[in-house]
Formats: structure tokens, sequence, C-alpha cells
């Protein structure tokens, strides 16, 4: 079973890479960020037409995430972080899988930029509420994954240019402890997992010929809890929709689950 996560930058400025996307590729779930829209302008039709079911919490212009699914999933939430802002940056769904039930969680972390500004202090606490979340979460499940758009850099190998980033909210020493006390809680970084050393970017910059040079950035994870993990058998990440024309700076990630 293929499960993808990809920021589309605006699925309605993506909308026909992205059906070429479902077409071509076909995963079963696509955990989808950065929609741009509210619900009820969504696509939906577009979507349903190739087969998916749409579970979306959108938002007017910014961010929205969404789950577009070929399995019946139950338990849609997106009230599960207490947000002061008021910004549609999570949902999750319940699937059945190989006689377990699993936990979903497509997330759309705050940038955080500039640091040291309102903007950085938010992404600081939703990652605290979102790590609290966690807990409570696998108190009642063992069986999680999250994938999504972390904006979140790991370590120096996932980023072209570390020192560059020194003192950016996407890899500042602060906000990649946050995404090692997530793991710790009991997940792996799948890509990490399978590729210890291997350049993986996700994200290149519409800037200074970025995908052409390469200059790229690992902030699209999956992390998946240590019950799960022996159903990891590969991690891809599918540059395709990246190279076409008016793509988004972002590129699918692609788990696939025995």
């Amino acid at each position: 079973m293929i499960i993808s996560s990809w920021n589309v930058n605006s699925i309605r400025a993506r909308i026909e890479n992205i059906k070429e996307y479902l077409k071509k590729f076909s995963p079963d779930v696509v955990l989808v960020q950065e929609i741009k829209t509210e619900d009820k302008t969504f696509p939906y039709d577009e979507i349903k037409s190739l087969d998916y079911e749409c579970h979306v919490f959108g938002q007017k212009s910014y961010n929205g995430v969404a789950i577009l699914s070929k399995k019946n999933l139950s338990n849609i939430k997106t009230d599960t972080i207490k947000d002061k802002n008021k910004q549609s940056r999570i949902i999750s769904a319940d699937m059945d899988y190989k006689k377990k039930k699993v936990q979903i969680i497509n997330i759309y972390v705050p940038n955080g930029n500039p640091v040291d500004t309102e903007k950085y202090f938010y992404k600081k606490s939703w990652l605290e509420n979102f790590q609290k979340l966690i807990k409570n979460s696998l108190k009642k499940n063992q069986n999680i994954i999250i994938g999504g758009d972390f904006n979140i850099i790991p370590a120096a190998e996932d980023v072209y240019n570390p020192k560059s980033f020194e003192d950016d909210a996407l890899y500042r020493l602060d906000i990649r402890k946050k995404f090692r006390e997530i793991l710790s809680l009991g997940f792996h970084d799948a890509y990490r997992y399978l590729y210890p050393e291997t350049e993986g970017y996700t994200y290149w910059d519409y800037m200074r010929g970025a995908w052409q040079k390469n200059n790229g950035l690992r902030i699209d994870h999956f992390l998946i809890s240590n019950s799960l993990i022996k159903n990891l058998k590969n991690i891809k990440i599918n540059k395709y929709p990246r190279g076409k024309e008016k793509p988004s700076d972002h590129t699918p990630i692609e788990i696939d689950l025995i």
C-alpha cells in the first residue's frame, strides 16, 4: 500500500499536475498540505472522478490540509490541536490495515520565519501542542503514521548548505530538538530508517535555479510508530511532479507498506 505526502502549494493552481500524479502513480492515500482554499471551493469533483474520497480542512488563501483516499477512512478529526491563530494545519483519520487500526495524521507545521518573532514563537508553541497530542494519542493507539510538511530540516545532511540555514526557523537547534523529541515518543523517521546517509531533498525554492542546481532541503517527512516500522517496505521521493510546468516547490514523498 502506498501512502503519499505532498505540499501542493495551492491545490487549484496545481490541479492538472495533481491529477496527472494521481493517474500515473495511483497512491492509495495522499496527505496534502497547503491547499490554500476553503472547503467550499475545494475541487472535489475533479479528485473524486479519479476514485478518491476527499477529507478537507481548508482555509481561504493560506494553509489548509486534506486527505485523499481510495480506501474507506473513519474518525476524521480536524480539531485535535487548539490553535490560537485558528489556522488549518492538521487532519487525521483512522484506517484499517493488516487487522490493525492505524491513525494517519497529516500536518503542516508553521514555517516560523523570521526567527524570534511572533511567527517563530507560534511555531514552537504549535510543535509543543502537537507533541502533547501525540503523547495522548499513543495511550489510545500505538499504530500511528505522521506525514506532512514539517518545515524542519532535521540535520546537516538534509540541506544543501547547512551554514546558510543556521539562523533559519527550519534549522535552528531548538526546532530540531522538537523533531527529535517527537521521534523519542516512539517513532522512526522513515527516510533515515531506510536510507541513513542518502540525500533526500523534498523541497527546492523557485528562486536562484535551486531545482536545476539541486539546492534542496528535506523538510517533508513520514514518522512511523515502532509498532508499524516492520511494515515499511520502502520510501520514495518522487521527483517527477517537481519537474513539470508550474510545479509546487515541494515534491511527493511515498511510503510503501507491506
